[in-house]
C-alpha cells in the first residue's frame, strides 16, 4: 500500500546476515505512524474513532478519501490494530489507543495477520476479485476478533466488481469489516456510499507539517534551517509522504558538516524562485519596468527555476498582499522582509488593481504551462501585465464616460523616423539638456494646464498631495487617484522631462487639493477685506450692501 500517513507497511524481510548492513529505510516508511496519537491533522477522524469504539458503535463499513499522502490507508491499518488488540496481558478489547505489543498489534504492523486481508484494487479489479472475499468473508477469524478487508484505491473496481459487493456490504457477518481507501471518491458508486461511514482525510497544514518535519530532523540526528523545513512543507501541499520524501532527498543533498539542511540547498533542490528576487521582480512589474522584470526573470530562468514557478511565486506574492490588505492573520513562518514588503504594497495598492494583477497573472501562468516556448511565454505575460499597467481602469473609465467627461487617449509610442542619407562625417550635436522639474506640485500642475488642460483639471480637483520630491509623488490614499489619471501623469511627465516619473498612493492624509488651497486662500482674503475698517464703516452705513462677489488678486513673485 502506498499511502503515507496511515498506511500499510511492507511485508516482513528476513533477518540480516552477520556483517551484512540493514537496509536504509526512506523517512516515509521508517517515520509512518503507529499510533493514532502520532497521527497528525485529522483529530475529527480521530475523535470520531474514538467515541466509537468506547461505545460499541462501530460501523461495519468505513470509506477513507482524501488526497495523497494524507494517511488513508494507513488510518485503515490502525483501525485493524484497534479493533482487533487484546492488550499485552491479552484480557483487552478494542481500544483507540492498540497497545502494539500484544500479537495482533505486531502481526498487524508486520503485514502478517492472517484476518487482515489486503487488497490493492488496481491491480485486483474484476469480480472473481470480489467473489473471493465474498466466500472468504462467511468464515469466522481466525484468530482475530474481527476479520477485517482493507481495500486499497477502491474506485479502481470494475462495475461488475461493484455489484457483486454490495449485497455483503450492506449485511455482512458480524466478524466482518471492510475499511475501503481512495484518492478519487467521485468514481465510487452511490450505492456503495450509501453503506459505508465516510471519513474525509484533510489536508494537512504548513505549519504542522514543518513542525513535524523538525522533529524527524532530530530523531535523525540532522540540523535543518526553518525556513528550508517551511519551503519543504508549502511544496508537499498538504501530504506528509510528500514532504518526507522531499525531506530525505534533502538530507542527501545537503552538506551536513557544514550546517545541515539550508533554505538556499532546498531552493535549488527545488528548482524554486527565491522569494527576494520574486519580491524584486514584483516591484519591477509595478514600476513598469519592462527591461528591468525581462532582465530579471532570465536570471532566474539561468539559475534553472522554472518559468511557470516564477509566475506561480508571483501569484502567490499577490495573493499574500491582498491578505494583509484585508486584514488576514500573517503566517508565523514568513519571513520579516516579506511581511514588510506586503503591508508596503497594500497601502499603495487598491483592490482592483490587485485583482487586475491576479487575473493577469493566473491566465500567464496557464499560458506558460502549456506553451511550446515557456520562458518566451513567460516573458511575453510579464510584458502584458506591464502594458495593463496603463490601461484606465474599466468602473472608473465607465463612471467618467457616464458623466460626460472627455477622455484622453493613450498616447502611442512615437514611430521610428527614416534613417538619412550618409553625409560627411561631422561634429554630432550636443543632446539639449533636460528641463527641471518645477519646485512645487501647484507649479507643476500650473506647466501641464497649457497642454493637457483635462488631466491638469483632474489633479487639481482630486489630487491630495502627501511627498512631492522629483522625480517621485506621493498621494494620499484617502482619496484615491483613477489608475488612469496616473498612468496618463506618468506618460505626461516622462514625455516632458525624459525620465520616468515614479508615482504612487499612501495610506495618509495628504494636504489638501489644490482647489481646497484656492477655495480656502479665497475666503480667508474676502474675510480680510470685510475685515478691514473701510468696509466695515461702508456696511454700517448702508446695512443692505453686499459683497456679491470677489476676485483674490494672484501675488506678482
Amino acid at each position: 500500500m502506498s499511502d503515507f500517513g496511515l498506511g500499510l507497511d511492507e511485508p516482513p524481510q528476513p533477518p540480516s546476515q552477520l556483517g551484512r548492513p540493514e537496509a536504509y529505510r526512506v523517512l516515509a516508511r521508517k517515520y509512518r505512524p503507529q499510533t493514532f496519537s502520532a497521527l497528525i491533522g485529522q483529530d475529527a477522524m480521530v475523535t470520531t474513532l474514538g467515541n466509537a469504539i468506547k461505545r460499541d458503535r462501530i460501523a461495519h463499513a468505513f470509506l477513507l478519501t482524501g488526497v495523497r499522502g494524507v494517511g488513508k490507508t494507513s488510518t485503515a491499518r490502525l483501525v485493524a490494530k484497534a479493533l482487533n488488540c487484546i492488550g499485552p496481558d491479552g484480557q483487552g478489547g478494542p481500544t483507540i489507543d492498540p497497545c502494539g505489543v500484544c500479537e495482533p498489534c505486531r502481526a498487524i504492523a508486520e503485514g502478517r495477520h492472517i484476518d487482515v486481508i489486503e487488497m490493492d484494487a488496481a491491480s485486483h479489479t474484476g469480480i472473481d476479485d470480489i467473489r473471493e472475499i465474498i466466500e472468504a468473508s462467511r468464515y469466522a477469524a481466525v484468530s482475530a476478533r474481527f476479520k477485517i478487508y482493507i481495500v486499497d484505491e477502491v474506485h479502481m473496481l470494475s462495475k461488475a466488481a461493484f455489484n457483486g459487493l454490495l449485497k455483503t456490504l450492506e449485511e455482512p457477518p458480524a466478524h466482518v469489516k471492510f475499511l475501503f481507501a481512495t484518492t478519487e471518491v467521485n468514481k465510487v458508486p452511490v450505492t456503495v456510499l450509501s453503506r459505508c461511514q465516510r471519513f474525509d482525510l484533510r489536508r494537512i497544514p504548513a505549519e504542522l507539517l514543518a513542525a513535524h518535519f523538525g522533529a524527524v530532523c532530530e530523531k535523525e540526528g540532522v540540523m535543518a534551517e526553518p525556513e528550508a523545513l517551511a519551503m519543504i512543507a508549502r511544496a508537499a501541499e498538504g501530504s506528509a509522504r510528500d514532504g518526507l520524501s522531499i525531506l530525505d532527498q534533502a538530507i542527501a543533498h545537503a552538506d551536513l558538516e557544514g550546517g545541515g539542511v539550508g533554505a538556499a540547498q532546498v531552493r535549488e533542490m527545488l528548482g524554486l524562485s527565491d522569494r527576494g528576487a520574486v519580491r524584486d521582480l514584483l516591484g519591477l512589474l509595478l514600476a513598469g519596468d519592462a527591461p528591468g522584470a525581462l532582465a530579471a526573470l532570465r536570471r532566474q530562468y539561468d539559475h534553472g527555476v522554472d518559468p511557470a514557478g516564477v509566475l506561480r511565486a508571483l501569484l502567490e506574492a499577490v495573493h499574500g498582499i491582498t491578505l494583509v490588505k484585508v486584514g488576514a492573520k500573517a503566517d508565523a513562518a514568513q519571513p520579516a522582509e516579506e511581511r514588510d514588503a506586503y503591508s508596503e504594497w497594500s497601502m499603495r495598492l487598491g483592490f482592483p488593481a490587485l485583482h487586475r494583477l491576479w487575473q493577469l497573472m493566473l491566465k500567464g501562468h496557464d499560458e506558460v504551462s502549456r506553451a511550446a516556448l515557456p520562458i518566451e511565454a513567460a516573458e511575453m505575460a510579464l510584458l502584458r501585465v506591464i502594458h495593463a499597467s496603463s490601461l484606465p481602469d474599466p468602473g472608473e473609465l465607465a463612471r467618467r464616460l457616464a458623466g460626460g467627461e472627455a477622455i484622453a487617449p493613450i498616447s502611442a509610442p512615437a514611430r521610428p523616423t527614416e534613417a538619412p542619407a550618409p553625409r560627411a562625417v561631422q561634429a554630432e550635436p550636443e543632446a539639449p539638456a533636460r528641463p527641471a522639474a518645477p519646485e512645487s506640485f501647484a507649479a507643476l500642475v500650473e506647466l501641464l494646464d497649457d497642454r493637457n488642460p483635462a488631466l491638469a483639471a483632474r489633479l487639481v480637483h482630486g489630487a491630495r498631495l502627501v511627498r512631492y520630491a522629483p522625480p517621485e509623488i506621493v498621494f494620499s490614499g484617502a482619496r484615491p487617484i483613477a489608475a488612469d489619471t496616473l498612468s496618463e501623469l506618468a506618460q505626461v511627465l516622462k514625455g516632458r522631462f525624459g525620465i520616468a516619473w515614479k508615482l504612487s498612493m499612501l495610506d495618509a492624509p495628504g494636504e489638501p487639493t489644490i482647489k481646497e488651497a484656492m477655495d480656502a486662500a479665497r475666503d480667508a482674503e474676502r474675510e480680510a477685506v470685510l475685515a478691514s475698517p473701510l468696509v466695515r464703516a461702508a456696511l454700517d452705513a448702508f446695512p443692505d450692501a453686499e459683497l456679491e462677489s470677489w476676485t483674490p488678486q494672484r501675488s506678482v513673485s
